[in-house]
């Protein structure tokens, strides 16, 4: 059975950019998985009030911005088509209709259905962003994070933020995809942001690899007070990478 990637495509008030499309191929391509594009059309509640209709045509506001976010889902899904069409990716589609407010909900409760959740997160439209935060909390399932506005990555390296906590072991679990494929595996363990749990917890992971197979090497992380983020390695460079919640 092929996995199953969920995404939703939001139409509202700007909307994913095509470029989701390339993100989606290149995932469903490195994984052999099939992708559902959900279509959030959406919806607003209608306005009782006679005189801001007799100010402004309220309901000719509300059809042009529906016609609006139908030309933009069009669009981006016409993209996921001539990206995956020449790799032979399944594609499938379902249009809602929603309040804007209510696309995270419906996100989460699609993705319990789904292995992963991908969003594309731009600069512009802060929608995605609730939307992908529904999912990490809401879906049960491992939620993407791709950046919308850069190209797609090869998805060939992989970093685990490593603390030997229960949340980074689900999320090892959750990557294991990504994992199994990865060309390099890098475990980064911060050593000065807090007590650890255990003596080395990363040399611990990679044994466990070791006994799946799978090589990798740590990366130890000095924070010196900045984000984690922002963090940088002992001896090593680590460039942006793709996202797994």
């Amino acid at each position: 059975m092929k996995l199953q990637i969920l995404v939703p495509i939001h139409t509202y008030p700007d909307g994913n950019t095509d470029n989701i499309a390339l993100h989606a191929a290149a995932i469903a391509r490195h994984l052999n998985a099939e992708v559902h594009a959900v279509v959030l059309n959406a919806d607003f509640p209608p306005l009782s009030s006679p005189l801001g209709n007799i100010l402004i045509d309220v309901p000719a506001l509300i059809g042009g911005a529906k016609a609006k976010c139908r030309e933009r889902g069009a669009a981006v899904v016409l993209a996921m088509e001539t990206a995956m069409g020449p790799l032979g990716t399944r594609l499938r589609t379902t249009h809602t209709e929603c309040f804007p407010t209510a696309a995270g909900d419906i996100v989460s409760s699609l993705g319990r259905y789904h292995d992963f959740v991908l969003v594309g997160i731009g600069k512009s439209d802060t929608t995605p962003q609730a939307t992908a935060e529904a999912a990490v909390f809401g879906s049960g399932r491992p939620t993407l994070l791709v950046p919308e506005d850069s190209d797609p990555s090869q998805y060939q390296n992989v970093m685990i933020a490593w603390d030997g906590s229960r949340v980074a072991t689900r999320a090892v679990a959750d990557a294991r995809e990504f994992i199994r494929l990865a060309k390099t595996l890098t475990i980064a363990v911060v050593t000065d942001e807090k007590t650890l749990p255990e003596e080395n917890p990363g040399q611990k992971l990679v044994e466990y690899f070791n006994r799946h197979s799978i090589n990798s090497r740590v990366a130890l992380v000095e924070s010196q007070g900045r984000p984690i983020a922002r963090a940088r390695c002992r001896n090593m460079r680590l460039k942006s990478v793709p996202t797994c919640w």
